[in-house]
Order: structure tokens, then sequence, then C-alpha cells
């Protein structure tokens, strides 16, 4: 199984006839996803590679049964593509741009709580479910079929982490990145509640950094509702306070946003924390979760 999105997926692009949207769109089909709408406010009608193209969500749920959106759109456009998305009422929404303002987030989260539309982002890679299908911009060639959960703040590094864990056998059942900015919509808490419910699921890692504390939420969930093993890497131990580390997020504005103190808080909750990505791919082996 996976989470979130699997062989049902039906993916709407906003900005599929743009330079990324069109690009990406055609990754996405050669990976496997079903692509079957594209939103481009005021170029409804047409079509990108067969794909027809609606002017609103709304048009594009009902002409095509869409039920996941992702947004090739750049970040001044995200908050009314989502707007859009979250009138249409699509299940699965998620926003790619890097740099939304952070006013838009907190409007896309509010306008969020009124429906039940998950939202995934701003600043995030996507999601996928290694074998079946995709969302977002990762390569998916290092990805693999598996039962270990991953969730991450950084793409990059959920990239590498991946790679380590796939060449050493040790497959993946569905990969988020919850994205690394100041306000993400969706959290590590809201991920490891679905895994945990997941039944091919069976073990998760946690790919942390600086800044926030959402992995100290995470700390206190794992004490509190997980029973399956969990592995965490925490990137930035020697980051310096108010420096930023790449992400909006990734900064360390005070003791509870270091990485020392999330490390020991994972700890605390039971978390096998490793301090090098290569030592991985042997502590999950050791609990048995290896494909």
């Amino acid at each position: 199984m996976a989470i979130l999105i699997d062989e049902s997926t039906r993916l709407i692009v906003h900005g599929i006839t743009g330079r990324e949207g069109s690009y990406h769109t055609r990754t996405l089909i050669d990976y496997g996803t079903n692509v079957v709408a594209g939103v481009v406010p005021g170029k409804g009608g047409q079509q990108v590679d067969g794909i027809p193209v609606f002017n609103t969500a709304k048009e594009a749920v009902g002409g095509t049964g869409g039920n996941v959106s992702v947004l090739f759109v750049p970040k001044q456009f995200c908050l009314a593509a989502v707007s859009d998305a979250l009138e249409a009422d699509v299940p699965l929404i998620v926003c790619l741009a890097e740099g939304v303002p952070v006013h838009d987030v907190l409007k896309m989260k509010d306008q969020q709580k009124k429906g039940s539309s998950i939202l995934i982002g701003p600043n995030t890679p996507g999601i996928i479910s290694p074998g079946k299908v995709k969302v977002g911009i990762m390569p998916g060639n290092v990805f693999s079929k598996g039962p270990v959960g991953i969730i991450s703040r950084s793409g990059t590094l959920s990239y590498e982490t991946v790679n380590i864990l796939s060449k050493n056998g040790v497959g993946q059942s569905t990969s988020i990145g919850i994205g690394g900015d100041m306000v993400p919509c969706f959290s590590f808490v809201d991920a490891l509640e679905r895994f945990e419910k997941d039944p091919e699921t069976k073990a998760v890692v946690l790919i942390g950094e600086v800044g926030g504390t959402g992995e100290l939420e995470a700390a206190k969930y794992i004490r509190e509702f997980m029973s399956k093993p969990i592995f965490a890497v925490i990137a930035g131990v020697n980051a310096p306070p108010g420096k930023k580390m790449g992400h909006a997020g990734a900064i360390v504005t005070g003791e509870g946003t270091t990485a020392g103190t999330k490390i020991k808080a994972l700890k605390d909750a039971g978390v096998s924390v490793v301090e090098n990505l290569f030592d991985l791919p042997a502590a999950v082996k050791v609990k048995g979760f290896e494909n």
C-alpha cells in the first residue's frame, strides 16, 4: 500500500502550459502517473500532449474526475492556484514553489481549514509512492518499492537518503517532502499519523533539520501514538545561531530549534537517530525491515 497517492490518483497539473509545467508533466507521465487535466486560467479548451486544459480546477474535476492537484506556478500565483483547487474540493493539493509569501501561506491554511482538502507545501519536491505514482519533481529513479515511509523537510536530503537505502535493499512505501518554508501546511505529525495506519509501512524515516519545532512535535507524537519503529537523521548539528541554512525555515532562533535539542527529544521518544546517512541502512536492517 501507500499513503495519500496510489494507482487511483488522477492528477491535475496547474500551470501545464508553462515551461516547467509542460516539462515535468511529461516526466510524471513517463513515471506512470495518470495525468488527466491541466488548469491555466484563460487557456481552457487547449491541449498539452493530448491532455485537456481547463480554466479552473472545478471544471477540471467535473470534466475528468481529477483527485490530486500539483502546482507548477510561480510563487506570486500560488495563493490564487491553491484557492482555486480548494474551492474545487480537490482532496490532495501539492504546492511546489519556494519563497511563497508567508501571508499568502497563512491565507491558504485558513481557507484549507474550512474544507477537507490536504495541502502539502509550499517549497516541497512533492510526494511519491515508488512504482506507482509520482507527484512532483523528485528523481524517480532513486526510489524503490518497499516497506519504509520517508518524511523530509529537505528535497535533496530525501533523495540522498532514499538513494542510499535503495542501493542497500531498503525500499520505500511513500516518500513525502513536507517543505522547508517557515510555515508548512503539512507536518511531520500529519505524515506519521497516516504511516501508522498504513499496514504495509513497517517503519518510518524522519529527515529533519534546524529551525522550527516540527521535529519536537513529532517526538511527542511518536512517544504517545506510534507503534512502528522510527529512524531519524537531523541535519545542521554545527549550524551557527541566526544563520539561514538554505531553507527559509532552517534557521536556529532559539534553543528548541537546534539540531541537538531535536536529537535529544527524538531519542527520548525511542527514535533511532543516526549521525551519518550511510549508517541508516544497517540500522533499518537490524530491525528487519529491508525488502
